[in-house]
């Protein structure tokens, strides 16, 4: 299991070895080649989205130069209960952003 420092959350966000596995599965062009992206995407996005799926993920959204104009998502759920622990469901790239309502924009 990895975590990743997050200063919008106030705290680390855990990516546990099977939720890796599902993304290096499900999503190949991001990894295991760009896997340094995700923590780059946590410390510093473009854009934080509240999900309209699940009420306790939120989309972190990053655009990288280098990926050819796409978006990387980065989904986040966080436990509502007193520990507030915070842990990655998925991540991918994104052609068009659709999914989720604007909760915070870098300026």
């Amino acid at each position: 299991m990895a975590s990743f420092p997050c200063p919008y959350l106030n705290g680390e966000v855990e990516l546990t070895d099977e939720r890796e596995h599902h993304i290096a599965e499900r999503h190949p062009d991001l990894l295991p080649a760009y896997r340094d992206r995700i923590a780059d995407t946590l410390a510093n996005p473009d854009e934080v989205r509240r999900s309209t799926r699940l009420a306790s993920a939120r989309l972190f959204i990053r655009q990288f130069d280098t990926m050819d104009g796409k978006y990387e998502v980065v989904v986040v759920v966080t436990d509502p209960g007193p520990s507030h622990r915070h842990w990655i469901i998925t991540a991918y790239l994104a052609r068009k952003l659709s999914e989720g309502v604007l909760e915070w924009q870098k300026p």
